[in-house]
């Protein structure tokens, strides 16, 4: 027996775009990815609307500048409900603005499992908007696991639309030899890339010091430079990273 389409969704284009920061391996920098893409899209939009979907660890509604809301998935016995990323998605369709969605590692599979099921990047394709899933790759012993993430991302979207982060702060991506881009599982899957945004090791004890210290007060980058608590070289730090990660996006042309 044959399949019939699902049916097709008819309305006038709108202008935004919905960012998705996913990944199934935690404490890989999913949410300083997310908290620094939601400042560039700040710096770059008239209206961001951020949403915290992490059910165990908040990060992005600690950041007072984003003014970010909480998504309740988990219900009263504790257990993801998938039916609230209804709401979510009509939010997405029917709000004229650009999201951005920080995602938890517990929620993964759930929320990647509903995009798949529903079709919702076509849903919003049609609706005249382009969500993009921004994925943390990550170096050294974290490297396997955010590989695995990567993959099943790649293989279940339609569009070339992952943002590939790649974090070496706990090393270098490398395996076997070969860089990343040389890497089978990236080859196999570069179609659904539209690009990266590199995040180098630096020295730890003077631009790590300065990113922790930001993290730890929970400071976007434009609160830390123009911050009294920072010094001269600190801010100096903090601007160099912002500039590279901005520059870099600037390149993906994702506005």
């Amino acid at each position: 027996m044959s399949k019939s389409n699902p049916p097709e969704i008819h309305a006038p284009a709108t202008r935004g775009a919905i960012h998705l920061v996913m990944q199934g391996k935690g404490g890989v920098g999913k949410s300083l990815v997310s908290t620094w893409l939601a400042e560039y899209l700040l710096t770059r939009r008239k209206e961001v609307r951020c949403i915290d979907g992490d059910p165990v660890n908040r990060s992005l509604v600690q950041y007072a500048a984003l003014n970010a809301d909480k998504l309740d998935l988990v219900n009263s016995d504790g257990i993801v409900d998938r039916t609230r990323y209804d709401v979510l998605l009509e939010r997405f369709a029917s709000e004229e603005a650009t999201f951005l969605l920080d995602s938890g590692a517990t929620v993964f599979l759930p929320l990647w499992s509903y995009i798949v099921e529903t079709e919702m990047i076509r849903v919003l394709r049609d609706l005249g908007k382009r969500l993009y899933v921004h994925c943390v790759v990550c170096g050294g012993e974290m490297l396997n696991d955010t590989l695995v993430g990567f993959e099943t991302l790649a293989k279940g979207t339609p569009d070339r639309n992952i943002v590939l982060w790649l974090n070496e702060y706990f090393g270098g991506i490398a395996r076997d030899g070969k860089t990343f881009d040389q890497m089978t599982i990236f080859r196999e899957n570069s179609d659904k890339v539209l690009g990266s945004v590199g995040i180098p090791q630096r020295s730890p004890d003077t631009f790590g010091v300065a990113i922790q210290r930001m993290r730890e007060k929970k400071l976007t980058f434009d609160e830390a430079i123009q911050s009294e608590g920072f010094g001269l070289a600190e801010k100096s730090r903090v601007h160099i990273v912002r500039k590279k990660v901005y520059d870099q996006l600037d390149q993906l042309e994702m506005l």
